[in-house]
């Protein structure tokens, strides 16, 4: 459990290397601009033939493969000198403790008469400079618009500038507290929790702090609001990492919830050039395809457009075996689909009086 201490805070520790490697880079062109030198930088390729499975740590990593940005080449020079300015500015935010969203960005730069066709083009070169870095956006201080939310009994104590040392319960607010920027970077000081319970459902979240399903099962919640933005990644990573908690995935019962758990587990192909935004032994404990047939649960027909996602997913090296495999197999055998909400069939508390148990004893054994 970290409290203040001697032992430099992971933020500054972030904000410091962060601040290392942006002189580094600036320090390489100005040093090849004064030898006469045309600069250039050597980029990870991000292309698709260059994004493999890693078997042993179970993610997508770039391959070895590299494209050369050169001032030389006439066509080189816009997007070369879109992801230096952005490097200054990134600069700026972590010198002076701001945030920016990805939308400020593209925004920002038009005040540098730096010109993006649009906010696509824009956030592309910021993930250009992530894989250049080896380091996530966030750690720039550039985040997308936050969504989730995380209720329960954790102590934090901010490290942004101006709230340093103010500290905040996560369980003082029904409705919970946005993950974003001063959140995420905070330090953890004090837990009763013993797991976390990640959800995909904003309803559910709020169903579940009704029902104090952080006390009964001493648990923080996480509304991952769908796909979960980076943040709430990273957030759900130090908190399995720093605590020890074990993270539990609850999510609808079709193709598309079991990928919610998978990137939450083994991170994403589009973002398969940083390490720190997956936890390897989260469980995905429902809803399962065999859930629906097992408690009788409402439930859709699969779409075409369902049964082909389920078939992309088979072929993909992380979904080999075990429930992954098992699971979209089961969609397949009865072409249906249900979700979260459908448990409210049985009632407005059975899936946390019922379900929910039934789930987390079964979570012993994957």
């Amino acid at each position: 459990m970290n409290s203040k201490s001697s032992e430099e805070s992971k933020a500054n520790y972030r904000k410091r290397e962060v601040k290392m490697l942006l002189k580094e880079l600036g320090m390489k062109i100005y040093s090849e601009m004064d030898k006469g030198v045309f600069p250039e930088i050597n980029l990870p390729s991000r292309s698709v033939r260059n994004i493999v499975y890693d078997e042993k740590i179970k993610q997508y990593v770039l391959g070895k493969a590299f494209v050369k940005r050169s001032t030389h080449n006439i066509k080189h020079i816009r997007p070369f000198t879109q992801l230096i300015w952005l490097a200054y500015f990134v600069n700026k935010l972590v010198e002076q403790g701001k945030t920016s969203t990805l939308r400020d960005v593209f925004y920002s730069a038009q005040a540098y008469n730096i010109e993006f066709v649009d906010q696509a083009e824009s956030d592309d070169i910021i993930t250009d400079l992530e894989a250049l870095l080896s380091k996530a956006r966030e750690d720039f201080n550039v985040y997308p618009e936050e969504r989730s939310a995380i209720f329960g009994d954790l102590t934090i104590e901010y490290t942004i500038p101006g709230y340093e040392g103010k500290r905040l319960n996560l369980a003082s607010h029904p409705d919970g507290y946005l993950i974003g920027p001063s959140l995420s970077t905070a330090d953890f000081v004090d837990t009763s929790a013993e797991m976390v319970l990640a959800v995909e459902k904003g309803g559910l979240f709020t169903r579940f702090v009704e029902e104090k399903v952080h006390n009964r099962y001493k648990a923080l919640i996480i509304d991952t609001a769908g796909q979960p933005p980076r943040s709430t990644r990273y957030m759900l990573r130090r908190l399995n990492q720093e605590l020890g908690l074990p993270v539990y995935i609850l999510t609808d019962g079709d193709v598309y919830g079991e990928h919610i758990a998978m990137v939450i587990i083994s991170g994403s192909a589009g973002a398969a050039h940083l390490r720190e935004l997956t936890v390897p032994s989260g469980k995905w404990i429902g809803v399962w395809g065999s859930d629906i047939k097992k408690y009788k649960l409402p439930s859709d027909p699969l779409t075409e457009i369902d049964i082909k996602r389920i078939y992309e997913l088979k072929e993909d090296p992380r979904y080999k075996g075990g429930i992954w495999q098992r699971e979209l197999d089961f969609f397949l055998k009865i072409k249906k689909k249900s979700e979260l909400e459908a448990f409210a069939k049985y009632g407005l508390t059975a899936i946390t009086d019922k379900y929910l148990p039934e789930k987390l004893e079964i979570a012993k054994s994957l």
